[in-house]
């Protein structure tokens, strides 16, 4: 049993919510929102540039890919950045960008203009999303760290369920309206985090006030870097834990290819959301008294591996709600946990930049995961290969995070 964290307080999300100092409330909120206007545009874009724009797949391609790559490309640019001006500026600035991108995504007719909208949005969460997690870590306290991301994760998954069914009778209207309430939400949230959100001092490096004066900012910027990629258990647990993405990027990837139809891959996501909106808590608080961090972290990749048991077991699109749901039920259980060992192994130290670190590597390995998933599927078809192959990736992950785990080597 562990006593490092507490255990989440009995109550619904809301009541959990309150026992918070306004600042974390304010963070929630943003990932509500957040997550609500990037999901209720997003899901759509493809087929506004296809139809509604008349793009060629490569170039519908190639604005996808920018933004995925100007936002997993610049993470660890983000965390550094917010580590050294100080969280709330990049998570103003972040939100002030992604307020420009979807706006521009309203008006862009030309593949320039796309592309430069989708470099926007996708720097946009390079910027904040390091930020926010940091600022999170740091005002729950190491106490109620488990429990604030947690509760992060219920509103990061709300917003996720809502997004699509708002873009979704927006987007009826007109893919201009969508990308214009999208631009408004993110306008909205960056005035309300400018006016409310307090400014936090990030923790202070050994050094940093050598720092400040004049000739030292370079060498300071070094140690920076230095010191997060020499974190050798860092790098090992971030690569360990790299499988846990691709995992969860198979409810866009091959749980939908499989399902083979709109109305079973809109059921994926509500399936996926309502478990976790509904079970975090609870899997938080249960986990919080009977387990210890790193056997969460264990049994949360396990989970995660053998959910890919369920396609094979029970056939047809019964398999794959249930494999999704499980999914959702081991990323629960892993995804406080997570955040909680990076900020542990990062020693206090420089913590936005580990986490743009820690996204950075993960995004890699969802690229090549996907590539690979996808070179499976086109090789092997829908028999129970690519099912087994996913499974063992979780069961593999889960080993390796064990054996890290062994020696104490998590709590560094």
């Amino acid at each position: 049993m562990s006593t490092e964290v507490s255990t989440p307080a009995k109550g619904g999300i809301w009541r959990q919510s309150r026992t918070f100092e306004p600042a974390v409330r304010l963070l929630f909120l943003n990932q509500l929102t957040i997550n609500l206007g990037f999901y209720m545009l997003m899901p759509y874009l493809a087929a506004h540039l296809s139809d509604g724009l008349g793009m060629a797949a490569w170039a519908v391609g190639l604005v996808l890919g920018v933004r995925n790559l100007s936002q997993q490309g610049m993470f660890l640019i983000g965390g550094a950045l917010a580590d050294r001006l100080g969280f709330k500026p990049l998570i103003v600035a972040g939100c002030a960008l992604r307020t420009v991108g979807f706006g521009a995504l309203a008006f862009a007719q030309s593949l320039p203009v796309l592309i430069a909208a989708s470099v926007a949005t996708g720097l946009a969460g390079a910027l904040f999303n390091p930020a926010v997690r940091a600022y999170l870590a740091a005002e729950a306290g190491e106490r109620r760290r488990v429990e604030a991301f947690a509760l992060f994760n219920t509103y990061y998954q709300a917003g996720i369920l809502l997004g699509p069914l708002v873009g979704v009778a927006l987007t009826g209207v007109s893919f201009r309206l969508t990308c214009t309430v999208a631009a408004v939400l993110f306008a909205v949230l960056t005035l309300v985090q400018l006016r409310h959100l307090p400014v936090r001092e990030r923790t202070a490096e050994p050094g940093a006030e050598a720092a400040a004066e004049p000739g030292t900012e370079q060498a300071a910027g070094r140690g920076q870097f230095r010191t997060v990629l020499a974190n050798r258990v860092f790098w090992l647990f971030s690569l360990a834990m790299t499988g846990s993405y691709v995992l969860s990027f198979q409810v866009y990837l091959a749980l939908p290819l499989a399902a083979d139809s709109t109305a079973a891959t809109t059921a994926l996501f509500v399936v996926s959301a309502l478990v976790a909106l509904a079970g975090q808590l609870r899997i938080t608080a249960w986990c919080g008294r009977r387990l210890s961090r790193e056997r969460c972290l264990v049994l949360g990749l396990v989970l995660m591996g053998t959910a890919f048991l369920l396609p094979v077991a029970v056939p047809g699109v019964v398999g794959l709600l249930l494999c999704s749901a499980a999914l959702a039920v081991g990323n629960a259980v892993l995804y406080p946990y997570e955040m909680d060992t990076v900020v542990a192994l990062a020693g206090g130290r420089w913590v936005a930049t580990h986490y743009g670190l820690y996204n950075t590597v993960c995004g890699i390995g969802i690229t090549l995961g996907n590539l690979g998933t996808g070179v499976l599927l086109d090789v092997t078809g829908w028999s129970a290969t690519p099912w087994l192959v996913l499974c063992g990736v979780g069961l593999g992950c889960a080993a390796a995070v064990g054996a890290l785990a062994r020696g104490g080597r998590l709590r560094a």
